[in-house]
């Protein structure tokens, strides 16, 4: 793509569009930026030494533009950018820019839960492996920000959104892998169809030569496999699947192979041996062997926000799973304990339903701690989280993230474990789900 003295309008300034002003600056494009936030201090310094304007997200500042270059945060379908479109302009996402640039082939992982997780471990296998790779995307680095340092013979490891997979076309994975789709962005993408359908672009932009990564025991991503024009490697917790990976007897197999014992894997909880089975066949396919891969994932402790040790206290653990931003990622937190929990929910909701915390809860918590901003914030989740539980379980509406693991320090008993997995986005409060995460720590440290 030649953007030498081309027009272009990066909308949202964070890191994705950060990455993107500072990729199209190189590439000699004529750069101005759009918010509807004024950017923080770090980034108005920067754009400032760009000499990049900064206008308010508006449509009359549309005007004059050769190509629109959206952040994942900022939605595809705002009626000015389908305007835009309608008027022939080019609308495109900051990793579909990326992928004019990016040297060397791509891995794209994408699920609702556990693609941090995988794409670390997928990083940590390749390296393990003597296999040159970078990581980045959702994680880290913005795809835009990894083109400098990409390479022809380096694979480009990338976690994947809805967000940032919806309005791709020319950006393809070489190794594309979904992990599980169950509802998650409904506030975003407005029906569960859309947001399977964003999830789906990985694998509508592969070719027969590329290779596809899928949960077998998903019913969405069996109709990715059932419609990929690639190669289709399943994995499944519960079942033989052709052509790839399972879980039999307390082993990973790989084609009736075993790979290894699945108590050398560290990472608590049935959902973690799922990402551990789709890290494995991607490092597979990318060339690794199978015993350096088992050995990796034997070394690979897990990443931060995502059930993480915190901190034993009076016999009591804690654990952050501040990630778990969705329901069904709570859900999968609760699996991961047979001890009697203590969880905190709460946050800015996402349009889902809580019902299915009502039945795993009662069984295992003693109390549900609620967190997060109340009516009118529009998106204010803790009175329908009350709703939904307060048959169920306890319910204790602690308002702050430190009240709760206060209430908790208080009431827990030795043996029980206090749970940050808030089913919910952490906007209404928090920065990211990372700053809440940290807050949590420290809460618990200095108890």
């Amino acid at each position: 793509m030649n953007l030498q003295g081309k027009s272009v309008l990066v909308v949202g300034t964070k890191r994705s569009g950060m990455g993107a002003v500072e990729l199209l600056v190189r590439a000699g494009a004529r750069v101005r930026a759009m918010d509807a936030e004024t950017p923080d201090a770090e980034q108005m310094t920067r754009l400032k030494e760009l000499a990049i304007p900064v206008l308010p997200q508006a449509a009359e500042n549309i005007g004059g533009v050769e190509l629109i270059v959206l952040s994942p945060a900022v939605p595809w379908d705002l009626p000015m950018f389908a305007a835009a479109r309608e008027r022939g302009i080019p609308v495109i996402g900051e990793v579909e820019l990326a992928s004019y640039f990016l040297r060397g082939p791509v891995i794209g992982i994408t699920g609702s839960n556990g693609k941090t997780t995988t794409t670390a471990l997928t990083g940590h296998l390749l390296k393990e492996s003597g296999i040159s790779c970078q990581v980045g995307g959702n994680i880290g680095k913005a795809p835009t920000a990894m083109v400098e340092t990409s390479r022809p013979e380096q694979w480009n490891v990338l976690e994947l959104s809805s967000f940032q997979l919806e309005s791709i076309e020319h950006f393809r994975a070489q190794i594309g892998a979904c992990l599980n789709v169950t509802p998650d962005h409904l506030d975003r993408h407005h029906t569960f169809e859309i947001y399977a359908r964003a999830k789906g672009r990985l694998f509508d932009t592969q070719t027969m030569e590329d290779h596809a990564v899928l949960n077998y025991d998903d019913e969405t991503c069996r109709h990715f496999g059932g419609t990929a024009k690639s190669k289709v490697f399943w994995f499944s917790s519960a079942r033989e699947v052709p052509n790839g990976m399972w879980l039999a007897g307390g082993s990973l197999l790989f084609n009736g192979e075993r790979v290894m014992e699945r108590s050398r894997i560290r990472l608590r909880g049935l959902h973690n041996v799922e990402n551990v089975m789709a890290a494995a066949l991607i490092a597979h396919v990318a060339g690794a062997e199978w015993p350096v891969i088992a050995r990796g994932i034997e070394t690979f402790s897990g990443v931060e926000h995502r059930i993480e040790f915190v901190r034993e206290v009076n016999g009591v653990q804690y654990f952050n799973d501040s990630k778990a931003t969705n329901v069904d990622a709570a859900l999968k937190a609760v699996d991961a304990f047979e001890e009697p929990l203590w969880i905190i929910l709460g946050g800015k909701g996402k349009g889902g339903s809580y019902e299915p915390l009502v039945v795993p809860l009662h069984k295992k918590a003693k109390g549900a701690l609620l967190i997060g901003a109340e009516p009118p914030y529009p998106y204010a989740a803790a009175p329908l989280l009350a709703k939904a539980l307060q048959d169920a379980v306890p319910v204790v509406n602690c308002g702050s993230l430190r009240a709760a693991v206060e209430y908790a320090h208080q009431h827990a008993t030795a043996g029980d474990v206090v749970l940050l997995a808030p089913a919910c986005a952490s906007f209404d409060q928090f920065q990211s789900y990372e700053q809440r995460g940290a807050e949590f720590k420290h809460f618990v440290q200095v108890l």
